[in-house]
This record gives C-alpha cells, structure tokens and sequence, in this order.
C-alpha cells in the first residue's frame, strides 16, 4: 500500500523560508533531507565561521558573505513560495494529498513583513559593501 503524501502548508512553507531560510529548513519541508540546496544553506554557516576564523582582521561582512547570501536567498525563496498560485503549488507539492491549498491573508502578512525586511537587508549590505570598499570602512 502506498504512503499518502503529506499535504504541504503553503503559509508555513513561506514562514519558514523567511525566517529561517538561511539555514535552508524550508527546502528540508518541502523536499526532504535529500535536498542539495537545503544542506548548501547549511554549508554557508560553517564557511563563513572558517572564513572568520582564516582572516579574523577582513571584515566580517565579506567573511560572513557565504552566510548573508544565505539568508537573502532564504528571503527571496519565501517571495517566490508566498506568491505562487494554490493551484500551481497543490499541483506541484501536493498532487497526491486530496487536499487542496487555500491561502489566507496572514500569508499577505508575510509577504509583506518578508518583502520589507528583505529589502532592508539588501540595501544594509549593499550600503556596508560600499563603505568598506570604498572608505575602508570610515562609517563604521
């Protein structure tokens, strides 16, 4: 007798991806522990350590980088999870859990708190690769 498949949350799928899609769990719900890109977000936290541990005098943004990069995929991940259609996401996570996915406006919620922060993000970054590249890091 075949396993049913687990019907897969759309809005905790999204939560997830932004709030701990740096560390790739997102990808461990949605394709199992099989899943490459789920233990290459995994990967960047102990590169960025051993970066930070190599060259303790670089700055930690651009030794955390591998990390940071992470983290922002998670963000970008989440978008793309939070705004694909019920049906496409039933069709592709869920064709054989008779279930089918039906959004609320919490995942509006997270879509906006993810699109806010995400974008906060990437400019801080963008703002503090600019000043250390240029300035040598004069702003702090």
């Amino acid at each position: 007798m075949p396993h049913p498949v687990k019907h897969k949350n759309k809005t905790l799928a999204t939560l997830i991806a932004a709030v701990l899609g740096g560390i790739g769990l997102h990808r461990f719900y949605l394709y199992g522990t099989r899943d490459r890109f789920g233990w290459l977000h995994i990967l960047s936290i102990p590169l960025s350590l051993a970066l930070m541990a190599a060259k303790p005098e670089a700055p930690q943004l651009f030794t955390g980088l591998p990390f940071v990069i992470s983290v922002l995929c998670g963000c970008l991940e989440a978008l793309v999870i939070g705004l694909t259609p019920d049906e496409k996401w039933d069709a592709r996570h869920n064709a054989g859990s008779g279930k089918q996915s039906e959004s609320h406006w919490i995942l509006a919620v997270i879509i906006v708190l993810t699109v806010g922060l995400g974008a906060m993000g990437l400019i801080a970054l963008m703002a503090r690769s600019f000043d250390l590249l240029f300035t040598g890091g004069a702003f702090g």
